[in-house]
């Protein structure tokens, strides 16, 4: 037995090194522990128990959202409020089920074929491929990547789901659930409505309204109680009450199934007939989107959260948790989770010094779920959809952020392009796709800004400073041109930096061709080919080009390349002949003067001196 110890702490310390060399940690909420006190774990049992009283009807919601039994949210939402915080670097985000999320599952299995019973049976095998998704991306630091998507993609996302989310509800606001054909877009859903409503009732009706306006009551005037839950409760009360006096009323108003204590055992993944290989392939694209947008809204709240306590967030490491949390959820009956705006906002204002507050919120969830699993009969049973739904509708409207769209709309005209579209997406396609498209359009136009890189000609005025040639004044010495490359150039920015510099060559006057790469970033294969087609098409006009300010991570680039070894042709190496100059950070104009001595050497003159003013007072960051 001894042995077996031995084997598992040497591979769990070889795995704990394996995950630092990738910048990540196992469990950094040890670290929470190292100055844990009596009164912080009262701060945490007090945001535990409000977390846990808005956390167990959300879940019973966004389960609802999805289509799956309500059981799959309230495991959700104490699994991954139990898992995640060991791994994660934020202090005060609570993972579990949320609204975006729930929906593109509803979306992606309301545009197949899928029965009930195959859905239920793919679930498993879709939670754990978001888990297993983003633990991958956390190890290449995929997280990075969403600066990269613009604040106008999430919020055309989220004003579309949530206007999907409210009218997917009126099926059972209106008790006509059982009639309408899931539809996975708004056109459908609308379609499906109007086609059903000869069929609506006038009970459920009265009271999801009515449910829905005692919880905006209830959250105008009394915000600091768990307002959600209480409501909930109240229009089950009230509805079970008029049942045991009108008959006709558990007809009109369907109440959720109840599940028992052999529902709560692990299930592993089951393949449809169509096989495991196929069902991977199937679910592969929502599964990549709904990892990058539980992802998404998970450093959204991480970043937003550690604003207001100046603490720092690590994007990866969160990234890792919200694999771990589905990972783990994956065994256990429940959907994807990702990071709650609502419970993580409330676990903050809760006063929560640490993760432990998610953790126990969590045990109280499981605590509640084998409650209502071992009591009979089962109280989810007497909760009726339609008081539910009314909810659900609250809280998808809260997420119309006014604000934050007139902003995106009014910015510039490329926000207000991609929120429109985004928005369209997701009215028109299945949310997975929208998500994609949005996403698409957002790093389109951000590749778009940074492919065009900023080239400006330089002279050296008679102090000897270098600066920006005055398009309307002619060249110091007409046969040399400095033009500096500021940027990125990258393979989007490739062709814009080749036909620029091209330009030059179109005057007969220009001789020498000098490119200083001190701010040029991010070269790649493909701008390194242009560069060499570029060194050819001058050579060929019997002009020549030099490289001055060359950093050596480009120097590596052009050596490892072979374009080096192009643009050195005819130098005599031997006598110290060079195209390329290197940049020096202690004065950052030595290699244009250096470059420039070079290109009077090949044109043969020696008439003009050659001075370059370093002003050693200013910062070496604002020097050119």
């Amino acid at each position: 037995m001894d042995k077996v110890m031995r084997q598992v702490r040497l591979a769990y310390r070889a795995f704990e090194k394996w995950a630092a060399s990738n910048q990540l940690r196992l469990f950094p909420f040890r670290d929470n522990l190292s100055d844990y006190t009596s009164l912080d774990g009262k701060a945490d049992l007090r945001a535990a128990i409000n977390i846990a009283l808005l956390a167990i009807p959300q879940g019973m919601a966004y389960a609802a959202i999805a289509e799956l039994p309500i059981l799959y949210g309230i495991v959700c939402s104490a699994i991954a409020a139990i898992v995640a915080p060991l791994f994660a670097s934020s202090k005060h985000t609570i993972l579990g089920p949320t609204n975006a999320t729930s929906l593109m599952v509803f979306s992606f299995f309301a545009a197949g074929t899928y029965s009930t019973a195959e859905k239920l049976n793919l679930m498993p095998l879709l939670v754990l491929m978001v888990g297993m998704i983003c633990l991958i991306g956390a190890i290449l630091k995929a997280a990075e990547l969403i600066q990269y998507v613009s604040q106008s993609v999430l919020v055309g996302y989220i004003t579309g789901a949530a206007i999907l989310i409210i009218i997917n509800q009126c099926k059972h606001l209106f008790g006509v659930s059982e009639v309408v054909v899931p539809a996975s877009n708004f056109f459908g859903m609308i379609s499906e409505l109007i086609a059903a409503k000869k069929a609506y009732l006038w009970q459920p009706a009265i009271l999801g309204f009515s449910t829905l306006a005692l919880y905006l009551t209830m959250s105008r005037w009394l915000k600091a109680l768990p307002n959600f839950a209480i409501s909930l409760a109240l229009a089950s009360i009230i509805s079970t009450l008029i049942a045991s006096q009108s008959p006709g009323w558990n007809a009109a108003v369907p109440t959720f199934p109840s599940f028992s204590l052999n529902d709560l055992t692990l299930r592993l993944p089951e393949p449809t007939s169509a096989g495991l290989f196929a069902d991977i392939s199937n679910l592969l694209g929502v599964a990549v989107a709904i990892a990058f947008l539980a992802t998404l809204e998970n450093t959204v709240m991480a970043k937003s959260l550690a604003s207001r306590t100046g603490s720092r967030t690590e994007i990866n490491q969160d990234m890792m948790s919200v694999g771990m949390s589905n990972l783990a959820c994956a065994f256990t009956a429940a959907m994807p989770s990702s990071g709650s705006l609502t419970r993580s906002a409330l676990n903050y204002e809760s006063d929560a010094r640490s993760g432990i507050s998610s953790i126990i919120a969590g045990f109280f969830c499981l605590v509640a779920l084998f409650l209502f699993a071992f009591l009979i009969p089962n109280p989810v049973a007497f909760i009726p959809k339609a008081a539910l739904a009314g909810l659900v509708i609250a809280v998808a409207a809260s997420l119309i952020k006014k604000k934050n769209i007139r902003i995106c709309l009014r910015s510039t005209p490329e926000d207000g392009g991609v929120l429109i579209l985004t928005f369209l997406a997701a009215l028109i396609f299945p949310l997975y796709v929208a998500i994609f498209i949005g996403v698409s359009l957002s790093i389109f136009l951000f590749l778009r800004k940074v492919s065009r890189p900023h080239l400006v000609e330089y002279e050296i005025c008679d102090n000897g400073e270098l600066r920006e040639l005055d398009q309307k004044q002619k060249r110091p010495n007409p046969a040399i041109s400095i033009v500096h490359v500021e940027g990125s150039l990258f393979f989007g920015a490739a062709d814009l930096f080749q036909s620029q510099v091209q330009r030059l060559v179109v005057d007969p006057n220009i001789k020498v061709i000098i490119l200083r790469l001190k701010n040029a970033r991010h070269l790649d294969a493909t701008s390194v080919m242009a560069l060499r087609e570029l060194i050819r098409f001058v050579r060929s006009h019997d002009r020549h080009l030099i490289v001055s300010g060359a950093s050596r991570d480009v120097y590596k680039v052009l050596k490892s390349s072979g374009v080096l070894q192009t643009l050195q042709q005819g130098c005599r190496r031997k006598e110290g002949e060079t195209n390329l100059f290197f940049n020096a950070p202690s004065n950052p104009n030595i290699s244009t003067r250096d470059a420039l001595i070079r290109a009077q050497d090949l044109l043969g003159t020696k008439e003009a001196e050659v001075k370059i003013y370093f002003d050693t007072s200013h910062d070496k960051k604002g020097s050119s």
